[in-house]
């Protein structure tokens, strides 16, 4: 027993001696209590940094600073006889208006009497100058520089991102660099770059005397840490393709992406609708932000990047993945003909088809549903009684294209996508040997793009790529160089390598440059390059078809490949194929040679289209009402002035709507 209690006795002996020497460590050896927040004397000013520059491949600055400014208070510095009046008349404020400020600034969740709060921003040069000679008054409140973004482009909002304070999770995530005030990144590049963006902040220690007085830096500065501005990041983005993209998109719901298929670096990435990335600063910022979220009319949501998170049915374009797998699998060659009276026919479903009794390259040059359905059913049929273990084997097959995974890239958000495996089908029809209900669950559409798969845009550019790579891609990715160096990040550095042979590819591309040559798309060809493609006119359930194009150029050595989507525009090769030939002309050539093709696409509007599908929406859930001719001459007018830029034509539109709000006005006094 008495061992015991000297056991016990040595261990709190020991502690205790550990505990004096931290102590003694701390406060004699180091100034981390002397620099603590609740030590008055001493105030810790930081100093945001100017965050990095971001920039397209060509040098273009899309994205700079401008300095703003605004006036923190912390509490705990405030004097006894603070001149509450004279403060106000300094920054032209009421009492009232004061009072409310500094009450709302108590409920923070974040408050603390010793730390700096924002109690006003977005103040001028101009301001500041006036305030800063005499705001010494008053040392409870400090001027403090915060760069805001300055955008060069109006194009791109998705794509770019923007800034905005940090909210509880954001602080609580990283703690040791955010305060409440500060501000991050939320979407886009700003996010997924946000550590080499934001930069590291400076901090001094300012000693004070007993009436709060500045007298110095604290211990010579010694304590202080310089500002490291944020580093600059150049894009893979081409500013002039991807502005191009997006005026082809406009008045449309879709996406265009490009890729370069030698090393992934995506030359464009457009969603339509876009967004003016100026909406994002400024003092209407909050109202516009909630604006762009709430406006979901049409299916709008411009907040939606439709390149990336927008997942399709990829219709025929995914007939070259069908053909890979299904040779991989030896369950047919380039030689293998499926039988197609017309159409295909299989256990009472039937689909309209092309061509006829052909082959492998003919089937792809004219689109034969035929031909890739019954690919399918062979996937299905490998593996008598056991169609599972098929599907299981092609969709991995599929992954190792990048499709239905994550891409694992450096951008914001994403979708993988879905293709289906063998227990989704067995869960849909209730049984382990579901090859009888082939008809029922649809699975032989998977063949032809439909039935259960879908991809995103990035997805259908990055397979095309490994398609005309013969196997092989590098992971999609945005940005180039970071400070001048290239991107240090390993994944954008492995060669991803597909489960088909690189001989399985030959008869493919063979059969997508005839698409160009004789088949779908042979509207399309160019006298100053050649184009592999793929055409897709996805059928959807809501309305018009989707229209989907993936090309690559030039066929011998593909330096870019496209994937465009217009969602209920019709055949593919109708608007998504001039989209994609336009962007790939531009790049290859330097010139648009084909103009009419670019003013088909930026004079059109599919919102008709998407306003008839609202309307069908409202109706179904009892909510529409019919309104009058003039009622919908000002709703037309109204979505065409969210995408002209043009001031005179602007100016023409909104004296127009406002003659019309004006008559109905006068005729419904009351409305």
């Amino acid at each position: 027993m008495k061992s015991q209690y000297l056991k016990i006795t040595s261990i709190l002996f020991i502690l205790a001696l550990i505990f004096i020497a931290r102590l003694a460590y701390l406060q004699l050896f180091t100034d981390r209590y002397a620099l603590n927040a609740a030590n008055t004397s001493i105030k810790t000013e930081y100093i945001i940094p100017q965050r990095g520059v971001i920039f397209d491949r060509n040098g273009k600055i899309m994205v700079g600073n401008q300095p703003s400014y605004e006036i923190s208070f912390t509490e705990a510095l405030i004097k006894s006889d603070f001149d509450t009046l004279g403060f106000c008349n300094l920054m032209k404020i009421s009492k009232q208006d004061f009072i409310k400020r500094i009450n709302l600034i108590k409920k923070e969740k974040y408050y603390s009497k010793l730390t700096p709060m924002t109690f006003m921003k977005n103040l001028s040069r101009e301001e500041i100058a006036r305030i800063q000679e005499i705001i010494f008054k008053y040392p409870a409140f400090n001027i403090v520089s915060r760069p805001q973004r300055q955008y060069e482009v109006s194009t791109s909002g998705n794509l770019l991102g923007y800034t905005n304070e940090v909210n509880d999770r954001e602080i609580k995530k990283d703690s040791l660099y955010y305060l409440p005030g500060d501000f991050i990144g939320k979407t886009g590049v700003e996010k997924s770059y946000e550590k080499e963006l934001r930069g590291e902040k400076g901090i001094q220690y300012i000693q004070k005397d007993i009436r709060l007085r500045n007298v110095g830096p604290y211990k010579n500065g010694t304590l202080d840490k310089d500002v490291i501005t944020g580093k600059d990041i150049t894009l893979t983005i081409d500013y002039d393709l991807q502005k191009m993209a997006e005026e082809m998109l406009v008045n449309k719901q879709g996406a265009i992406v490009a890729i370069d298929p030698k090393n992934g670096e995506i030359l464009v990435l457009a969603t339509g609708p876009d967004i003016d990335p100026n909406l994002f600063v400024g003092p209407e910022k909050t109202k516009n932000l909630y604006r762009l979220q709430m406006d979901t009319i049409y299916n709008n949501r411009p907040t939606f990047d439709r390149s990336l998170q927008a997942a399709y049915p990829p219709g025929s374009t995914f007939k070259l993945l069908t053909a890979a797998a299904a040779m991989q699998m030896g369950v047919m060659d380039e030689n293998t003909i499926f039988p197609c009276g017309g159409g295909f026919n299989y256990k009472g479903l039937r689909v309209k088809g092309h061509g006829g009794a052909d082959p492998l390259i003919p089937a792809i040059q004219v689109s034969s549903n035929c031909y890739f359905s019954y690919a399918f059913i062979a996937i299905m049929n490998k593996y008598p009684g056991n169609p599972s273990k098929g599907v299981d084997e092609w969709k991995k097959i599929m992954s190792s294209f990048g499709v239905g995974e994550f891409l694992n890239n450096d951008l914001a958000v994403g979708s993988k996508g879905r293709i289906p495996s063998g227990a989704f089908y067995e869960k849909r029809s209730g049984k382990k040997d579901w090859s009888s209900a082939y008809t029922m669950n649809g699975s032989i559409f998977n063949g032809m793009g439909q039935g259960d798969v879908l991809l995103t845009p990035l997805q259908m550019a990055n397979a095309t790529a490994a398609i005309v790579n013969r196997g092989w891609y590098y992971t999609p990715h945005i940005v180039k160089s970071i400070d001048g160096k290239p991107n240090p990040d390993p994944r954008f550095t492995v060669k991803h390598k597909t489960l088909v042979n690189p001989k399985h590819f030959d008869p493919i591309i063979k059969g997508m440059e005839a698409v160009v040559l004789n088949g779908t798309a042979r509207g399309l060809k160019s006298n100053d390059f050649t184009m592999l493609a793929k055409t897709g006119t996805a059928q959807v359930p809501q309305g018009k078809d989707n229209s989907i194009f993936v090309l690559a150029a030039p066929a011998d050595n593909p330096k870019i490949v496209i994937a465009a989507v217009m969602e209920h525009a019709g055949f593919g090769a109708t608007w998504a194929g001039p989209a994609a030939a336009v962007i790939a002309e531009k790049y290859l050539t330097g010139d648009l040679k084909r103009e009419h093709l670019y003013k088909k696409l930026t004079n059109a509007s599919f919102m008709p289209e998407y306003r008839r599908q609202w309307n069908a929406e409202l109706k179904r859930k009892g909510l529409y009402k019919e309104p009058n001719k003039d009622s919908l001459k000002i709703q037309s007018i109204e979505d065409s002035l969210k995408f002209i830029k043009n001031e005179n034509l602007r100016s023409k539109l909104v004296f127009k709507r406002d003659s019309l709000r004006l008559k109905l006005k006068t005729q419904n006094p009351k409305k």
